[in-house]
């Protein structure tokens, strides 16, 4: 079932009659936030209330996910936090991807026949790496935030005492996954009652997690890198068959990166830089494509183009990217206007390029469960975070009295090279993994810039968050609405397998039809096409938020997809 999103809008006091014969306005008239849950939105706009800015308010929303969104991020997990800093003009990225322990070489994630085991690759210990978000909120409070560490994560503990209702994502995740975490004392304590897994509509509290959190708004990052709170994670995982040392635990950090920046039909893109592999494929695809009117060409044609930039971008992705700490990157060549060229001449704008026919040498030169949320506040700071455990709860272990659900984020590694992960995509030695190093991701927070407006954006949805991003873009240079962005049906191609995906009701059948005639393979819900994964009925949880500088008004979007989700606008007080 696909319910609609809340999104609540606010009148400013001017009206944007008035306001579009003016000049675009210096500041926006309030705060707007868009998350995966409206008990996040909430906690952000409480948090502005109380006179924090949007970085304070990203804090309060990233916490109060991790506790209402278990499934897809929290404390265990990590994440991408894209910053805009008003006053300075700078934008920065905080790049809180966990890192790779000493232990998981690649050797460890084999099976006796020398395949990739994903029993070990996507559950229990070593599945997970060194979580980098707790670090993440510490960073955010005390370098670019107003408010006390303490009062940004108030909320966060309050929801996790007291308890919220359980949705049916939620429990219905946690019937897929039961038999695994089930496996752990910690996990069973949190998730079963009276002996019964949670249900729908059940009063869910987290006493250990609270406390976890009290201890992080407390101490800070040796709330949770050291002491009481490291010394029962590292105890846990051991218990569970893991090897985690108590020095890489502590010896995590946050660190800043200089964003992606290129332009695109008179919008300034920033995004994200590699450990995503998002920034660089969407100035590839956006590269490639600001070469066709895409706005003036029938369905067949504009989806067979965009498609083919996909194909592309997606290829450059399985060679060349991976931690920048670690791996040489091409950067300045894949990020070239001229490469951009070359690629495009490559594209017939008739007939679809069989991936196998581009290179699978190189040349010399992300599940669905993550979540986003959107900020801009009344200064013009903005966030735009994509965080993350993983798969559908991560690795499913809990180490016991923490609360804390561990990613099983060593499956985003190329454990075995040429091996698709559980996403589909493959990698090589570029994402091969080592200690300390942090694995390729698709999460791509991005602004997007024009002379009258502002936006942020972004999506979890694993290896399709680039694409279901780039449709946004494409979107609101197509002049939609952030709700209509937020809803834009979707398609992806990431060039192995050598399928177009598409949610439910995307293509009608004269384009699917027309596509087909152009040589595209097609998987579509209900399609039997062989390779890649089954195509879901919906796929995404897209977060958005505008500022339209002409008529100085702001506007939210929340994917209609999901049940939970609110964008709301808060105006500014006289």
């Amino acid at each position: 079932m696909i319910a609609v999103a809340l999104t609540v809008v606010l009148p400013a006091a001017a009206s944007a009659q008035q306001a579009s014969t003016a000049a675009p306005a210096a500041h926006p008239p309030g705060a707007a936030i868009a998350s995966g849950h409206k008990l996040a939105t909430e906690a952000g706009l409480q948090i502005i209330r109380e006179g924090g800015n949007a970085f304070d308010a990203a804090v309060a929303v990233s916490s109060t996910l991790g506790v209402v969104e278990p499934i897809s991020s929290g404390l265990g997990g990590g994440g991408f936090f894209l910053l805009h800093d008003a006053k300075t003009g700078k934008d920065v990225m905080l790049d809180a991807r966990e890192y790779a322990p000493e232990s998981a070489s690649p050797d460890k994630y084999l099976d006796k026949d020398g395949k990739l085991d994903p029993a070990k690759s996507i559950n229990g210990p070593w599945s997970a790496g060194i979580p980098g978000l707790p670090a993440a909120l510490v960073e955010l409070a005390t370098k670019h935030g107003k408010l006390p560490l303490k009062q940004s994560l108030a909320p966060a503990i309050k929801i996790a005492t007291e308890g919220f209702p359980v949705y049916d994502r939620m429990s219905k995740g946690y019937a897929q996954r039961a038999s695994e975490m089930e496996k752990y004392p910690g996990t069973r304590e949190v998730y079963l009652r009276n002996g019964k897994p949670i249900q729908t509509g059940d009063l869910f509290k987290q006493p250990e997690l609270a406390h976890t959190l009290t201890l992080l708004a407390e101490k800070g990052r040796d709330g949770f890198y050291k002491g009481a709170t490291a010394k029962k994670l590292l105890a846990g995982v051991k218990a569970a068959g893991g090897a985690w040392t108590a020095e890489e635990l502590a010896n995590y950090q946050v660190k800043e990166r200089a964003p992606i920046e290129f332009d695109y039909k008179g919008w300034k893109i920033t995004t994200v830089p590699p450990p995503s592999s998002g920034g660089i494929a969407l100035a590839e695809m956006l590269q490639i494509l600001e070469g066709y009117d895409l706005k003036n060409m029938d369905p067949v044609h504009r989806t067979h183009l965009v498609v083919e930039a996909m194909r592309r971008a997606y290829r450059d992705r399985t060679f060349f990217l991976g931690d920048p700490d670690f791996t040489t990157i091409p950067q300045k060549v894949l990020l070239s206007k001229d490469y951009a060229l070359g690629l495009r001449s490559t594209i017939n704008p008739e007939k679809a390029t069989p991936s196998d026919l581009l290179s699978g040498n190189p040349t010399p030169l992300e599940d669905d469960e993550t979540t986003h949320f959107s900020i801009i506040d009344a200064e013009g700071n903005r966030v735009g975070a994509t965080q993350t455990v993983n798969l559908l709860y991560g690795s499913g272990l809990i180490p016991k009295g923490t609360g804390v659900l561990l990613n099983d984020e060593m499956d985003d590694f190329a454990l075995k090279p040429g091996t698709p992960n559980s996403f589909g995509v493959m990698g090589y030695e570029a994402n091969a993994p080592k200690p300390g190093k942090r694995p390729l991701s698709s999460m791509s927070p991005t602004f997007m810039d024009s002379a009258d407006k502002a936006v942020v954006l972004g999506t979890p949805g694993g290896s399709r968050i680039i694409t279901m991003v780039l449709l946004g873009i494409l979107g609101y240079d197509d002049g939609l609405t952030a709700q209509q962005v937020a809803a834009l049906p979707r398609y992806h191609h990431q060039w192995l397998p050598d399928l177009i995906e598409a949610e439910s009701g995307t293509f009608d059948d004269a384009t699917a039809r027309g596509l087909a005639e152009m040589g595209h393979k097609l998987k579509l819900p209900g399609n039997t096409a062989e390779g890649g994964r089954g195509s879901s009925h919906v796929w995404g949880n897209l977060q958005t938020v505008e500022w339209d500088k002409k008529t100085n008004t702001l506007s939210g979007g929340s994917d209609p997809r999901n049940e939970v989700g609110a964008a709301e606008v808060l105006p500014s007080t006289p």
